[in-house]
């Protein structure tokens, strides 16, 4: 069968997706090394390239294909954002399966100078940043060649959950998969079979690794990829894009409402909905009845969560679990209940909380400088003079203090000198 199909150089040919419909008949419970070698010696020959991430379970496939042949091109997309770790992985892995033709794809240097000249592109528009730093440096290589081989694996995403072993694109190339049919135990089962060095960061709980910038870690259960983009409708970095079209969306105009650390990001929490189970929800505000209702559930909920703490909420009742939460959101529904602010000092100031506090609701930028004052490091904001006053350093300050905050202000019409020390007080 496969002396049949020769598929090099491209050309359309309705008998190549019948070709490629009977090799996956033929290989569809062959092992990952049968399907590279069929590959490399059989079906594209000479005209085949390793694409490789050189992430958590890139030396899976590295491995086979030093079975195979350790002189295959394997191509390295060195985005200029990738972690050390990762950059030192690759001679890690390099040295150690012996390959001899690893090969770093750069993004063009006209293109960051016109594009992205601050090298902040990924947080306005993390596509186009993928298209300059990824497709285009490998589109220019794989445009020589007859197809690629990827790792991609069909239980990452719900778009990859068809992924065959052999896929014809729309450019009447090949793209093998020789690890579609793994799993997760699968890739873990293998790496330790075969002694291979783990990623640096893995054990640090990232399970996908892509650039630095729009990676992050992934809680225990969660969806391997789940730390990618993490709050964007993104899934794919673009270099799979085929004739589908369908496997990710555009986020450039994606809204970005939670105003964190002096910029507007993508906001990773959703607001809880009707129907969500408290035992299996992520990345969710959990209202505060919901929480007490189902405390047991939530605190065995192995994923992060938030707390929506709301105006009538008792936050002593809450007290002894906020430790558990990743952020506590206070609510404020109008700009003339100023309950929040109590909520937002007994999280802070007496209970200690140390992690995200964010304000939600009827957040406006006169009330922006007071939230701070008692502890609000975060704001989900979508008034639009607001937004702009937090964009350019706009806002309304106070100086003057009647009701102090913490231990350091001092209210108006008070002599400090008169003031017993703590150590006095009784």
């Amino acid at each position: 069968m496969a002396a049949n199909l020769a598929f090099a150089p491209p050309k359309k040919d309705k008998l190549r997706s019948l070709g490629i419909m009977a090799l996956n008949g033929m290989f569809d419970e062959m092992d990952g090394v049968s399907v590279l070698r069929q590959a490399v010696e059989e079906l594209l020959k000479n005209d085949v390239a390793i694409v490789s991430s050189f992430g958590a379970d890139s030396a899976v496939l590295l491995h086979m294909v030093a079975e195979v042949d350790k002189t295959l091109p394997v191509y390295f997309l060195e985005t200029g954002k990738h972690f050390p770790e990762t950059l030192r992985y690759v001679e890690t892995l390099q040295a150690h399966l012996g390959l001899s033709n690893v090969r770093w794809l750069r993004p063009d240097p006209k293109d960051l100078l016109r594009f992205d000249p601050n090298g902040d592109l990924w947080e306005t528009d993390p596509d186009s940043c993928c298209h300059i730093r990824k497709t285009e440096p490998l589109d220019a290589e794989i445009a020589q060649l007859g197809g690629w081989v990827t790792g991609r694996k069909r239980y990452q995403t719900a778009e990859r959950g068809v992924l065959p072993h052999f896929e014809l694109t729309s450019d009447d190339r090949i793209k093998v998969n020789p690890l579609a049919y793994f799993g997760d135990a699968d890739v873990n089962a293998y790496k330790i079979a075969h002694g291979l060095p783990e990623h640096p960061l893995f054990a640090k709980g990232y399970k996908s690794i892509g650039c630095a910038p729009c990676t992050t870690i992934v809680a225990e259960g969660e969806d391997p990829r789940a730390g990618r983009w993490r709050g964007l409708n993104k899934k794919e970095c673009g270099i799979h894009f085929d004739f589908n079209g369908a496997i990710a969306k555009p986020v450039a105009a994606m809204d970005k409402n939670l105003f964190k650390d002096g910029a507007f990001i993508a906001d990773p929490f959703r607001p809880w909905e009707e129907g969500d189970d408290p035992a299996t929800v992520r990345y969710t505000h959990i209202p505060a009845a919901v929480f007490l209702a189902n405390r047991d559930a939530v605190l065995a909920n192995p994923h992060p969560n938030g707390l929506l703490i709301a105006p009538a909420s008792k936050v002593e009742d809450l007290a002894a679990d906020l430790a558990r939460f990743a952020s506590v959101a206070i609510s404020f529904p109008g700009f003339t209940d100023g309950r929040g602010y109590s909520s937002a000092r007994l999280v802070v100031e007496r209970y200690k909380f140390g992690g995200e506090v964010r304000a939600v609701g009827d957040v406006l930028m006169d009330q922006i400088t007071l939230m701070q004052r008692c502890g609000i490091n975060a704001f989900v904001v979508t008034h639009a003079a607001t937004r702009t006053a937090l964009e350019t350093g706009h806002l309304t300050t106070v100086n003057l203090f009647y009701q102090p905050v913490g231990t350091t202000e001092v209210p108006v019409g008070t002599r400090p000198f008169l003031r017993k020390a703590v150590s006095e007080t009784v």
